[in-house]
Parts: structure tokens; sequence; C-alpha cells
């Protein structure tokens, strides 16, 4: 039983992360995308030749891939890579002790609620501001037992006998556009080791955060968990109201062994000028299981599929998003199960909200090859539509070869009924409330799928988003 002084803990109140302060950078890489700007990042972070090799090589990836062609692509028109700078930092290692963060970071954080989370349950938190983490700290007793949680840069120059051979394995460079682009200038994010064994009883946790105006994020996250071990990792994301475009690119890798099992949830609550283009992927090997929970809200566009590479025997994956769209937003988001050993499963749960003009897409891949035995697969995508103007698409592309195999997909659209608002109504309440109760209810089975601390404040901010929207 959680206890219930954890809800105050966690708050994903879109308001709550419209706030910025005075820019005061040591490390500025200037606008534009340069191979000296990738110098200057290399240099800023100390790092070795290869890295800079690597980053100069994904560079050259970047200028030679066009922009993803379907229709997505036009609203990424909108993107100017030279108007953006790709690198800010105050400078100096993440500190362990909150006291010593500086006043405007941690005032930043304090706001976000990041101490009393790790206080109240986390097993560790790693909090990126802007381009760098300022505040990391991982609790003793997990540390003892050899977990490693840092974040990428002290991954690398600190770990680079475990962080090496995975880094760009599971998302090639040369997977997308955007993966090139973060494989250039990645700064940030979280590297996770667990050892064999070792099951993680409480979830670590990172907060990204853009502060800047015209900056983008390009954290990188790489997770291995060894045989038998198992670990539950939550991110947030915020950024506060500009009038100018933002750019978040992540590549986050995850490596599950045999037997292993990770979970990785995802609370996305960017503001409306946020382009959020981010490639997540797991590889599953024997009998391990890879799961991920995703909720997108806010941004102007996000383009986001998680997907995992089910390698061994007997690996499972599963994708649990929900995605609520408004006024000038597109949530396109799905999923990819590419199956590549026999009896191996796959789980799509998808549901979507779209809110006035607001429009939800639903993208999934599944492939099961023909030489593969007793493979399933289930997808199940609902959307539901608030108003007239709203939209919703789906599109799911199943490969199935071979006759051993059992696939299912399912879909449906429904729009809030009027007889539904209105018999609420003549039971005392507003209109507004009996649509955010027509919404929850409508996403309450995957909420419940949450950690309560996030579940309980899941609902409060689809309320919220759906003040408004009647009418």
């Amino acid at each position: 039983m959680h206890d219930t002084t954890t809800l105050e803990a966690v708050s994903i109140d879109q308001a709550e992360g419209n706030f910025h302060y005075p820019e005061d950078y040591q490390f500025d890489a200037g606008y534009g995308l340069t191979e000296e700007v990738i110098d200057y990042i290399s240099n800023a972070k100390q790092e070795a030749e290869w890295v800079r090799d690597f980053r100069k090589r994904a560079l050259k990836v970047f200028r030679d891939k066009p922009m993803p062609t379907h229709w997505a692509s036009q609203d990424l028109e909108n993107i100017r890579f030279d108007d953006i700078r790709y690198y800010l930092a105050k400078g100096g290692r993440p500190t362990r002790s909150w006291d010593e963060v500086p006043d405007d970071v941690k005032e930043t954080f304090e706001r976000l609620g990041i101490p009393e989370k790790e206080r109240k349950f986390l097993a560790g938190v790693e909090a990126q501001f802007d381009s760098e983490a300022a505040y990391s700290n991982i609790k003793d007793e997990i540390a003892k037992d050899g977990v490693i949680f840092v974040n990428s840069t002290e991954g690398l120059r600190e770990h680079p006998e475990i962080f090496r051979p995975w880094f760009g394995k599971v998302i090639p460079t040369g997977d997308n556009k955007f993966s090139a682009l973060n494989s250039a200038v990645f700064s940030g994010g979280s590297f996770i080791y667990v050892p064999p064994g070792v099951k993680v009883k409480h979830p670590l946790q990172a907060y990204f955060r853009i502060n800047a105006e015209n900056f983008g994020q390009f954290e990188r996250t790489l997770i291995i968990v060894d045989e038998g071990a198992e670990v539950t990792y939550m991110e947030g994301c915020t950024a506060p109201k500009f009038e100018t475009a933002t750019l978040h690119s992540a590549v986050v890798e995850l490596v599950a062994m045999k037997d292993a099992k990770i979970q990785y949830i995802t609370v996305q609550n960017w503001s409306a000028n946020v382009f959020n283009l981010v490639t997540k992927r797991g590889l599953a090997h024997e009998n391990a299981e890879i799961r991920w929970i995703d909720c997108n809200i806010g941004s102007r566009l996000t383009m986001k599929y998680p997907g995992v590479i089910m390698k061994g025997r007997k690996a499972r994956g599963e994708v649990i998003s929900i995605a609520l769209a408004k006024d000038g937003q597109h949530q396109d988001t799905g999923a990819k199960m590419i199956h590549a050993a026999d009896e191996t499963t796959s789980n799509v749960v998808s549901k979507s909200i779209s809110v006035g003009t607001g429009r939800a897409t639903y993208r999934g891949q599944v492939h099961i090859p023909k030489h593969l035995k007793g493979c399933r697969n289930n997808t199940e995508c609902d959307a539901l539509l608030i108003n007239a103007s709203s939209r919703t698409d789906t599109y799911p592309a199943i490969t199935v070869r071979g006759n051993q195999h059992a696939t299912q997909h399912e879909a449906s659209v429904n729009q809030v009924s009027e007889d539904q608002i209105f018999y609420m109504r003549q039971r005392g309440l507003s209109e507004a409330e009996a649509m955010s109760l027509s919404v929850n209810g409508f996403v309450n089975d995957l909420v419940r799928q949450f950690p309560m601390e996030y579940s309980v404040e899941l609902k409060r901010l689809i309320d919220l988003e759906m003040e408004g929207s009647v009418g």
C-alpha cells in the first residue's frame, strides 16, 4: 500500500512548468550546427577522441539524411536548425548535495518538486537543466548493490567498458535524421547499469527541463540491465512557454539481458512551442521483458514511437500510451515491435484524446518474419474526439509471415456523447466536470498502469487540460 503522502510529491501541472530564469551560462556554443560547434561541445565536456569522431561522423549523416517523408514533415519544415543553440551549460560536474546546487537552478527544480520526490520514494534522481545535469544523487543502498546511475557524460568517461559496447548499437546513428542529430550534439541524459540478479525496489527518476529560448535539448539515455535484474525508470519533461520554437530530440536505448525486466515510464508535459522528436528502442534478450509506459501531453508536434526488438526466445515487449492533443497540437505517437526469435510476445495499447482542432495519430509497426514460430501480438488503438473539429488517424502496419503465429488488432473512434454529458449535468455536475469525467473514464484502465504517484496527478492534469474545451 502506498503512503498517501507521496501523492503530494509529484506534480505535472503544466502551469508549474511555465517559468524560466535569466540565462547565465559558462558554456554557450552559439547558434547553428558546424564542426566547430562539435569541437566546442567535446572540448567543454573533455571527451575522448573517439567520442569527438563519433559526433563528427553523425553530423555528416545528419546533413545527408532528408527530413521524414510522411505528411507530418510539413510541420517539421518550420524547424530552423541554424537558429538553434545546441549546447548551454552552467559548467562543472553535477552536484551531489542539493545544498551545492546554484540558487536559480535549485529554485527551478524545487518548484518541480524534485527534492520532495527523492526524500519520499525514489531510489535516485537525475535533474537536467538545458544541456547538462544540475543535480545528481543516488541512494546508498542501491549503490552498494553495484547499481550505476549517472549522466551520460560521466558514463562515457568513468564506465567506458560498460557504456561503449552498447552505445549506438540499439539505435544506430543513421536510424533517422533526428537520431543522427542527437548523435552529433548529445548532452546529458542518464546512464544506468544494474548488475546481474539485482532487483531495484524503488524507481530511478530523471527530469529534463528546457530553460532557454531557441534551444535544443538532446539528452542521450542508455540503460543496461544484466541477467535476472530489474529496474523501473521514470522521466518527466517540462519547458516554459516561449514565443519561439524549441527543439527536443532525445535518443533512449534499453538493453535487457536474459531474464531481465525494464519498465520505462515517461510523463511529457512540454509547452505548446516544443517540437518533441524522440527515438526510443529496447533490445530484449531471452525471456526478458521491456515495458514502455508513455504519456504525451503538450508540445506543438510530438513524433515518438517506442519500440522493442525481441531478440531472444520468449522475450516480451509492451507499449502502453496515452496522448492528448489540443488546439494547434499534433501527437503523432505509436509503437514498433520487431519479433526476432521464437515464442516472443508483444502488446500495444494506445489511447488518444483530441480536443478542439487537436490532432492525434497512432502510427505502429509490428513485424513477425516467416521463419519464426509461436509469436503473438495484440494491438489496440482507441481514440476519443471531443469536438466536431477534432481529428484522429490510425496507421497500423502489421506484417506477419508464416502460419504459426497469433495476431489481433482492434481500433475504435468515439465522440463524447451529448446524452452522456446531459445525464451527468442532471446529477449536478457542470459541463466541464462532466467532460473531464468522460475523458478520465476513457483512459482509466491505462492510467492504472502508472505508479500511484503519477496516476492521481495524470487525472488532475487531464482535468486542467479539459478546462475551456467545452462548447
